[in-house]
């Protein structure tokens, strides 16, 4: 079992910077590839980026790469999304997310879910 919580989130203006936490419980957070997905009112939840379960590989959505980057520290139990160059766009909240080894853009791969924390980007 694997209880994650998100952190971080807030109001920034457009081309600001926030860097969001996602903390786990567990003692096997390191055999887990974790995932951040996002979603907006009306609209479906979205993959935003992934990394594996050991941190060397990473991937991203077309509409963040070059601006947001994942990263994991397995000795804090902790994952990370730093988020540059906001755009109203990228308003919406966000989650992080688990699964057992291998990484996944798909939604239903993922086992475990935080609650989720909101991104507001002001224009």
């Amino acid at each position: 079992q694997v209880q994650l919580v998100e952190s971080g989130g807030g109001l920034v203006q457009a081309g600001g910077s926030l860097r969001l936490s996602c903390a786990a419980s567990g003692r096997t957070f390191s055999s887990y590839s974790m995932g951040w997905f996002r979603q907006t009112p009306g609209k479906e939840r979205e993959f935003v980026a992934a990394i594996s379960w050991r941190g060397g590989s990473t991937y991203y959505a077309d509409s963040v790469k070059g601006r947001f980057t994942i990263s994991r520290d397995n000795a804090k139990n902790t994952v990370y999304l730093q988020m540059n160059s906001l755009k109203p766009e990228d308003t919406a909240v966000y989650y992080c997310a688990a699964r057992p080894y291998s990484t996944s853009r798909y939604q239903p791969d993922y086992d475990y879910w935080g609650q989720g924390t909101q991104v507001t980007v002001s224009s």
